[in-house]
């Protein structure tokens, strides 16, 4: 795997970001992060909701300020994204973090992961943070192992209302 880097949300990557929406939903796998899912059809409005979001005005009640990046390889291809929570509420600290990212079906197994929580960390430092909590779904070997190698421990894990397990790690800046 060649050079991979975090890019603010931005219609010169349009075409890219517009396959990489696609073949998550033609996947059927769920989509994380959360914002992925949203259609960006209309990517001009999209980014405007981003750029709302990370504002942290006029947010949906119980939401938090949050940050959007995409995950770009040497040829500038997105390949991944992320959303970092400049804070945590009651239901992102037991099960969402401060920082959710996923990588393309096409793409995963090649280090992205890895990299793209890396340089999320550095975000996050930006931030003000210097603590910072990572979930994964129980039985996600990967992000697992992508979470401890970025120095993620493991704390504690969460039962949701349908019996889906969360394993919560921290991570020290």
């Amino acid at each position: 795997m060649g050079k991979a880097y975090l890019v603010e949300p931005s219609m010169q990557y349009r075409e890219s970001y517009l396959a990489f929406y696609r073949e998550w939903k033609e996947s059927q796998e769920p989509i994380v992060p959360w914002v992925v899912d949203k259609d960006p059809s209309d990517l001009a409005a999209y980014l405007q909701y981003l750029e709302v979001e990370k504002s942290g005005e006029n947010l949906q009640p119980g939401w938090v300020a949050n940050s959007t990046y995409w995950l770009v390889d040497e040829q500038e291809q997105v390949v991944g994204a992320v959303n970092i929570r400049h804070s945590l509420n009651e239901k992102l600290l037991n099960t969402g973090g401060h920082i959710g990212y996923g990588v393309v079906p096409s793409q995963r197994r090649k280090g992205y992961a890895t990299r793209i929580l890396a340089q999320s960390l550095q975000k996050t430092r930006e931030l003000g943070l210097t603590r910072v909590m990572v979930a994964c779904d129980e039985g996600n070997i990967g992000s697992e192992k992508t979470i401890a190698k970025n120095g993620g421990v493991f704390e504690s894990a969460f039962i949701e209302e349908d019996g889906n397990v969360v394993r919560r790690f921290w991570i020290e800046l």
